[in-house]
């Protein structure tokens, strides 16, 4: 008479099987895929999207001065600096940062940096300004911690930079896109129009903003 395997010869058989036995016996399945069901859609952060919807649109970085209608004044799409990332992002979010910041320049003019030799506001560039952005940031309560620790970035933040070697300012949007260690990339314009590059670490960072609703 051939003798019944035992409860530990059971297991490890099951193991061996790649099958797990359940407390009351039965075998539970992983669920599958059905073959013709689409994967789930990510739904990025608007500010993300927006920003990202710039690429292979703003393919060129031209700092020069425009005159520009006003509010929503803009230089050509295919063209801008890293400001214009970060304006046309939240103007699609229904925050016009050249109305804002001139209506804010025009009511507390030196509360603004003074570091163009101007006397009064010019709302064809105050806006396009880092260092007026993050003025305008910080007076808004959008200022956060800076912080050396990628979770501390959320998607949709703004951060601002000195630039390491040539010591000029920098501005772009967190995505939510992250590298192997867990490191946010970040969608900005600093040479080659509107890019979504590893850059969040690589200088030194001056700003961390989050939009408040």
């Amino acid at each position: 008479m051939r003798a019944w395997p035992s409860a530990l010869m059971l297991m490890a058989i099951a193991l061996l099987a790649g099958c797990r036995p359940q407390p009351n016996g039965s075998e539970t399945s992983l669920p599958s895929q059905a073959a013709n069901e689409a994967p789930p859609q990510v739904i990025s952060p608007a500010l993300v999207a927006a920003a990202r919807a710039q690429i292979g649109v703003t393919t060129r970085y031209d700092p020069a001065y425009f005159s520009l209608t006003y509010p929503n004044g803009d230089p050509p799409l295919d063209r801008g600096v890293c400001t214009d990332v970060v304006i046309r992002a939240l103007r699609m979010q229904g925050v016009d940062l050249q109305q804002r910041i001139h209506e804010d320049m025009r009511g507390d003019f030196a509360a603004y940096p003074q570091l163009w030799g101007l006397s009064r506001t010019d709302r064809n560039i105050d806006h396009r300004r880092v260092p007026n952005q993050m003025r305008w940031f910080q007076r808004q309560g959008w200022e956060l911690p800076i912080s050396t620790v990628a979770d501390d970035y959320a998607a949709g933040d703004i951060v601002a930079w000195k630039l390491n070697g040539n010591g000029l300012l920098h501005v772009g949007i967190v995505s939510d896109q992250r590298l192997y260690d867990g490191t946010p990339l970040v969608l900005h314009n600093i040479a080659q129009g509107t890019q979504e590059q590893d850059l969040l670490f690589r200088h030194t960072i001056i700003g961390h903003y989050r939009m408040q609703n």
